[in-house]
């Protein structure tokens, strides 16, 4: 009776060690989540807030809907095949095919860290009187330190923990202004175009489903040694690698939408739009008082940096990718990834004279070649050559394609919109 009572004993404790195994996995989407949680989204949210309400949350919904389909399908293709989204590329791609695609791939990571620089920069603006110009040189040098040291990962959990405790206040602020909770539920659910949101929209949309994100996570993937060569393995691993994707979506999903519902709550209420990310200060003060200034500046220079580390990886990733390598910091190919990336972008914030606007409009970039990376990488995962037995059922492929369509034309009408 004992040995069968220890037995029993023995069979729930593995049974509860492998309940924790998805724990394990946890980590690859969350750093995408951070990534979508930058100071680009700050400018596109609060954008979208302050001037439209409640009526553009449904650009969050579906924008989260993609994510999650694309950044799951971008991980099977990552763990099935030890390659990441650009080394499968152009290993199973024509040149002709490959080649523009990941260079506009790497002309999206530049648009990208453009944003996360001046979101460091406004940062360091707001909390030391620093001129935008020099505060995104630091931010710059800052974050190339941290790449080419590897020192970024020393850190890394402690920004995720940060930048989500911020998030998470915007959550709990939520309970504390006074939101038309009628009217926000169907924001998320009813599409609406008003007039002149175009632009806004576009900006929403590249702000969360971002072309260099797809690359990040194929090649973060191979950092976790996810790529197993046995069938059960692999399977396990897809299994838990979908718990991870969804939790961490849908947890940027709440944290987007609460910054439109505050601003909207706020700064449309009182029919103010905002045109600066300092405006934005404001929402924390019901919760942190006076001290909300500098807590929201913390914040942003967190999203910021971390951010442009994940922008930079990115680019390193793309660019390696390009000559048939994973990335690795030590490369010279990944290394000019990020140096091309990081550089091109410093330089461009010299030509701009509207911080805020600038952000905007890098967001909006992004959109405008997410269709490309989208045709590319469903391309690759619905074919049997690259994928094996773990290719794209019929289903999978119509719902990737179709967000590719969904993408292109929203890009279409905003071209129109802009030249009408």
């Amino acid at each position: 009776m004992k040995n069968i009572l220890k037995d029993l004993k023995r069979r729930d404790h593995k049974r509860y060690l492998g309940g924790l195994d998805v724990f394990k996995y946890i980590g690859p989407g969350l750093l995408v989540t951070v990534g979508f949680i930058d100071p680009g989204n700050w400018a596109s949210n609060f954008a979208a807030g302050s001037e439209f309400g409640y009526s553009l949350l449904w650009v969050v919904t579906l924008s989260t809907i993609m994510l999650i389909v694309l950044q799951h399908n971008v991980a099977h293709l990552g763990i099935v095949t030890g390659l990441c989204l650009s080394e499968a590329a152009t290993k199973y791609t024509p040149k002709w095919v490959s080649r523009p695609i990941l260079g506009t791939a790497v002309l999206a990571s530049i648009s990208t860290s453009l944003a996360e620089i001046l979101g460091g920069a406004i940062a360091l603006e707001m909390l030391f009187d620093i001129p935008i110009i020099w505060g995104a040189i630091l931010t710059t040098v800052f974050v190339v330190i941290m790449l080419f040291t590897n020192s970024y990962k020393k850190i890394e959990r402690s920004i995720i923990a940060f930048v989500s405790v911020i998030g998470l206040s915007f959550i709990y602020e939520l309970f504390l202004v006074k939101i038309d909770w009628p009217l926000a539920v169907e924001g998320w659910v009813t599409p609406a175009f008003p007039e002149g949101s175009m632009l806004i929209i576009m900006s929403v949309l590249g702000a969360v489903v971002m072309p260099h994100n797809l690359f990040l996570h194929s090649e973060v993937i191979q950092s976790h040694e996810y790529n197993k060569q046995d069938d059960s393995s692999i399977r396990k691993v897809l299994k838990y690698e979908l718990f991870d994707t969804l939790f961490s979506m849908i947890v940027g999903w709440a944290i987007n939408s609460a910054m439109i519902l505050l601003a909207a709550a706020t700064f449309f209420k009182s029919g103010i739009q905002v045109e600066e990310l300092q405006q934005a200060k404001s929402l924390l003060e019901p919760l942190l008082g006076s001290s909300a200034a500098v807590v929201f500046a913390l914040a942003l220079l967190m999203a910021g940096i971390s951010s442009t580390i994940t922008s930079g990886m990115a680019a390193g990733s793309i660019f390696a990718g390009i000559f048939g390598e994973s990335y690795h910091i030590k490369d010279s190919h990944s290394q000019v990834g990020v140096i091309l990336s990081l550089g091109i972008a410093l330089l461009l914030i010299f030509f701009i004279g509207d911080p805020f606007k600038g952000l905007l409009i890098s967001q909006m970039v992004l959109s405008i070649q997410l269709p490309f990376t989208v045709f590319l990488q469903v391309g690759l995962t619905s074919s049997r050559k690259v994928m094996g037995q773990y290719v794209n059922s019929k289903w999978s492929s119509f719902v990737l394609y179709a967000i590719a369509g969904i993408v292109t034309v929203l890009n279409i009408m905003l071209l129109i919109s802009e030249l009408v």
